[in-house]
């Protein structure tokens, strides 16, 4: 073989580790994305060139030394030559249209056809503990192998970030990449997420700026996170609803009429008789309700006996409530009291994965688990094959 065939078989081979490398924010192989430009090898010298999707990506740092090792990694090379350029207009705009995969932009992908299982999690008023719920069920569905995307569409009240540790030195949610008209969700456990909270920024060393908007900005606002976002191939879409039964539910309604509804209360009558209230607009507006959660539910004390501080049955009183006309509606998790749930998410560390063994932890992974084995309705959807 002369040298020539063996730099060529070699450059392949650096060809094809360099482009198996996966882009951490599309999680996507830089192959399938374009982003290797080229890839020669000299002697024991490899030679790359990459182009980032954008000037100042966030990635860059990961994406140069994860391309550096895989080129390195190739027997025969000794030397790799990182050359970093970025991609012109023309490449971002050939790139975004591969993301969508052929759907025009501004067009949701999460409509009737989608094979995207969407879940909203609500509730009939706040203070239940519903986005603790919410981000803990997330991060137990990817930690299960599924692909997983959260909406924070308590818009008024966002928390998700904070609950998931996406945040940075200074305590602020990171802001969505952008390459063009998409938006590249942050990624945290495993989970991309979305939230208004990433988009507002302090004007002092107070807290985060609030969000004071009406009827038609929050409905656009909704549009956006399910429309601009980029979540790729998704098993499950989670939604953290905000409490009660205002704007937002409806705008979800409209544009998600084929979403799961979960329903999540406390024990006591207060907050289960608000709670029924949420399911009952869900099923106006088409969606169905899968299930009941109910949070803070009796606790073990160390000494063996049980604390019910805010009561008991009320989670079994939302689900008799929901079930009628045959449709049966089943408490599907009781998560007791944690002061581990509770620490954890003041932590940024759900508690799922920092303290897996802890009641609340088991009863939100059970939960997980049946969720995850409930097949998915495929009727009314296209699906990707035909028959031949």
């Amino acid at each position: 073989m002369t040298r020539e065939e063996v730099a060529a078989g070699l450059t392949e081979v650096v060809r094809r580790a360099v482009g198996a490398v996966i882009d951490p924010e599309l999680r996507r192989p830089l192959a399938e994305l374009d982003m290797v430009r080229g890839v020669s090898v000299d002697g024991a010298t490899a030679h790359v060139e990459i182009a980032l999707t954008i000037v100042g990506c966030p990635a860059a740092a990961r994406i140069e030394s994860e391309v550096r090792a895989a080129a390195a990694s190739v027997p025969g090379v000794s030397v790799v030559e990182l050359a970093v350029g970025v991609m012109s207009p023309d490449e971002r705009r050939a790139l975004t249209e591969k993301l969508r995969g052929g759907r025009p932009a501004r067009q949701m992908p999460f409509g009737p056809g989608s094979l995207t299982r969407v879940i909203a999690v609500t509730s009939g008023k706040g203070g239940v503990g519903k986005s603790t719920v919410t981000a803990n069920l997330a991060v137990a569905l990817a930690e299960r192998g599924l692909a997983v995307g959260l909406v924070d569409a308590d818009v008024h009240g966002f928390s998700i970030p904070a609950l998931l540790g996406l945040v940075d030195a200074d305590g602020l949610p990171p802001s969505p990449t952008r390459i063009d008209d998409l938006m590249l969700p942050p990624v945290a456990h495993g989970v991309k997420t979305i939230s208004i909270g990433m988009f507002l920024r302090r004007s002092t060393d107070g807290p985060l700026g609030a969000v004071a908007w009406r009827g038609p900005m929050l409905h656009r606002t909704i549009q956006q996170f399910l429309t601009d976002v980029y979540f790729g191939d998704l098993d499950v879409l989670l939604l953290d609803m905000p409490p009660g039964t205002g704007d937002v539910a409806i705008s979800v309604g409209q544009l998600l009429p084929q979403a799961d509804v979960l329903v999540v209360t406390t024990p006591q009558s207060a907050a289960s008789d608000v709670a029924v209230r949420s399911g009952l607009v869900a099923r106006q507006t088409g969606q169905r309700v899968i299930g009941v959660v109910e949070n803070m539910a009796a606790m073990t004390l160390p000494d063996g006996t049980t604390l019910d501080l805010f009561g008991a049955g009320g989670g079994a009183q939302v689900a008799a409530d929901l079930s009628q006309d045959g449709d049966e509606v089943r408490v599907l998790a009781s998560i007791p009291l944690s002061t581990a749930l509770r620490a954890d998410g003041d932590d940024g560390a759900p508690v799922v994965l920092a303290h897996p063994h802890d009641p609340a932890a088991v009863a939100i992974a059970a939960l997980a688990a049946e969720l995850a084995a409930q097949p998915r309705g495929l009727a009314g959807k296209s699906l990707p094959f035909a028959p031949r």
